[in-house]
Formats: C-alpha cells, sequence, structure tokens
C-alpha cells in the first residue's frame, strides 16, 4: 500500500460482499503492517520492539447483508467501556489464529469450529504497546454466543457495509497535531485500534480489488 497522510482514508467503498473477502484473504497476500490513520505521533521503536502479541476476531455473518460483532468491554477492566473486536494476548505459543479463537470462545462463547477462518491482513501497532493481528472469520447469523459478563458488558452489530464504507468515519482535530477518526452509527462509536483496524481492512480490500482489476 502507499502511503497515505495521517488523518485520510485512501480508499473508495468497497462491496460488502463475503466471497470477494474470502478470495482476497485466502489468496494470501497481507500487509505486513497495518498503518496507523490518526493524526498522532507514531508509536516508538522500543514500544514496538517490546509490543505484547495479541490477536482480535473479526467475525462476520454469512449473510446478504452480513453484520460485523463489536463487544463492549465492562467497565472495570482494562479499556473499560471500549467498542472492540473479540481479542486479547497470546499465550506462549500460540499462533494469532488460535489467540483469536480462544479469545473470542472465552469472552463470547464462540467455538472454534463455528468460524469458518479466512486470515488475517496484517499487523497493528499501538500507542499502549500491543502488536494485534486481526483474524477475520466468517459465522452463520443465528450461531450462539454466551458474553462473559466479567469482560462482556453487551454485543453490538455494525453492518459490514458501512464498515467498508469511508464515509461511515469522522476525524476529530483536538489540535493542529493531534486528531482521532471515530465510527459512529446511531448506538455506538468506535475509536482507537479498533477503528483503526477497521479502516485497515476496508483500505487493504480496496487495494487488492484495484491490484485484481489491474491483472
Amino acid at each position: 500500500m502507499t502511503a497515505t497522510e495521517p488523518g485520510k482514508i485512501s480508499a473508495q467503498a468497497v462491496a460488502a460482499d463475503i466471497e470477494m473477502i474470502r478470495r482476497a484473504l485466502l489468496a494470501g497476500d497481507p500487509l505486513s503492517e497495518i498503518r496507523n490513520p490518526h493524526v498522532e505521533s507514531p508509536v516508538p521503536e522500543a514500544t514496538r520492539q517490546s509490543a505484547r502479541a495479541s490477536s482480535v476476531l473479526i467475525a462476520i455473518t454469512d449473510e446478504p447483508q452480513p453484520q460485523v460483532l463489536l463487544t463492549k468491554r465492562q467497565v472495570g477492566i482494562r479499556f473499560g467501556g471500549h467498542l472492540c473486536f473479540p481479542g486479547g494476548i497470546a499465550d506462549p505459543g500460540e499462533t494469532v489464529i488460535q489467540t483469536a479463537l480462544r479469545e473470542a470462545e472465552e469472552e463470547i462463547g464462540l467455538v472454534a469450529d463455528q468460524v469458518e477462518v479466512l486470515g488475517s491482513f496484517g499487523c497493528y501497532f499501538s500507542q499502549a504497546g500491543y502488536r494485534i493481528d486481526p483474524v477475520v472469520g466468517v459465522v452463520a447469523p443465528d450461531f450462539n454466543y454466551t458474553p462473559e459478563p466479567s469482560e462482556v458488558a453487551s454485543i453490538h452489530w455494525v453492518p459490514l457495509e458501512e464498515m467498508l464504507n469511508p464515509a461511515s468515519y469522522k476525524l476529530t482535530l483536538m489540535r493542529e497535531e493531534r486528531g482521532y477518526f471515530g465510527f459512529d452509527n446511531h448506538e455506538i462509536h468506535v475509536g482507537g485500534p479498533t477503528v483503526s483496524l477497521m479502516i485497515g481492512l476496508l483500505e487493504w480490500l480496496h487495494l487488492t480489488g484495484q491490484m485484481a482489476e489491474a491483472r
């Protein structure tokens, strides 16, 4: 992906098409790193080198109008109240996929055999010192889930069509060199690393589509 100015999104809307996403991810051409779209200082090299490995699961329902699952973190735990994808820190020896699936089962009761794992589109380094690998998976629209109340306050669904539309993201400038993207609909606000991953998937799918057309 070519360099993009912070505070800008380098993509047009992408069709919310499960089969297209499946083909793109199974082709196995991920980014080495998902960029930070926010306007802020880069993650220091020392933080990147010591970043704790973690994974999240971007669970997309397999239906004509796909939905994406987000959880609201329980107040009292780290990043309490934030909207995020199910996920967490890797256990020793785990792959990024194993971490994402284990955390999803622990947080919302989604067992691994209910997920068609498509793969990851890169990794993201957060200011808080985490390397986050987003794993995309397809689930049935009626899959069973049971939120763990000590970790998850509520479950929320975002239309994939909205998530893959750059018009859904608004940049709020705090001052000249600080600004943050947010995703808002009628009930939720998503920010921070989660919105970076959402924009990252949009930009990667847009780029993948352009490359396919050029072949």
